[in-house]
């Protein structure tokens, strides 16, 4: 194992989109479980990880839901102007990142509450000890199929192999001056980035698959908030009993 006793990281949580698919509101990072705002939840979820020293947020610049927070008076919460698409308020934290201090930095989608301090572990440990940047992820279990646009009713073209499909999760951890030139570098190629693991292949890079539970699930629609609300209950009683 790594040695990462003393070693602090720095996160950034894109958190400038309004998630048009919840059909809500107000922005899906300000919905409600258990009367707290899901970003409140991601937050506070990623400080209470002993190895986590501060979080950026990419937040819009006409939020007007942020301040009505608890997290507008956490001295380690930092806010940044976020951007059109995911990837600007990504490299908008980026660029607010001293990278003489925090050499490696971690990205987590503010619609994922869900993530366990393991899986955090995990990939920390995994990065350092190849000194490759990489990402959580989860196995794709499901047929996939692959849709035939071609006709006015959709139909099957194709079943695509699994076996070597994965779910793409966050967070994704990368060496900060690495990850800011490559969007840097595939934004001025005008490629499309989905992630940051999408600009690292663009750059040439490897990029490590960590293995992470199926509860780190992204809060899209509407019947993921019941779903989440499940996973975070179920957690903090495993969070008590091994406390007791």
């Amino acid at each position: 194992m790594v040695n990462t006793f003393n070693q602090q990281f720095i996160v950034i949580v894109p958190a400038a989109g309004v998630g048009k698919r919840m059909l809500a509101a107000c922005p899906k990072q300000y919905l409600k479980i258990n009367n707290e705002s899901i970003l409140v939840h991601t937050v506070n979820r990623l400080l209470s990880h002993e190895k986590v020293a501060k979080i950026i947020l990419a937040l819009s610049d006409d939020d007007d839901y942020f301040a009505q927070t608890a997290l507008v008076n956490n001295p380690d919460v930092i806010r940044v102007s976020g951007g059109e698409e995911r990837v600007d308020s990504v490299l908008s934290g980026l660029r607010a990142v001293d990278e003489t201090i925090f050499e490696w930095v971690l990205v987590h989608d503010a619609a994922r509450p869900c993530v366990s301090h393991h899986d955090i572990d995990l990939l920390i440990e995994r990065c350092l000890r190849q000194n490759t940047g990489g990402l959580l992820a989860a196995p794709v279990v499901d047929t996939i199929k692959q849709s035939d646009n071609t006709t006015a009713a959709l139909q099957v073209a194709d079943t695509i192999d699994r076996s070597q499909l994965w779910h793409a999760l966050t967070p994704q951890m990368y060496k900060t001056s690495e990850l800011k030139q490559a969007i840097e570098q595939a934004q001025a190629q005008g490629l499309a980035i989905t992630d940051e693991s999408s600009a690292i292949e663009q750059a040439g890079l490897p990029s490590l698959l960590v293995s992470a539970s199926r509860e780190n699930i992204k809060i899209t629609r509407p019947e993921d908030l019941a779903l989440a609300a499940f996973y975070l209950q179920q957690q903090i009683k495993k969070e008590d009993n091994t406390c007791a």
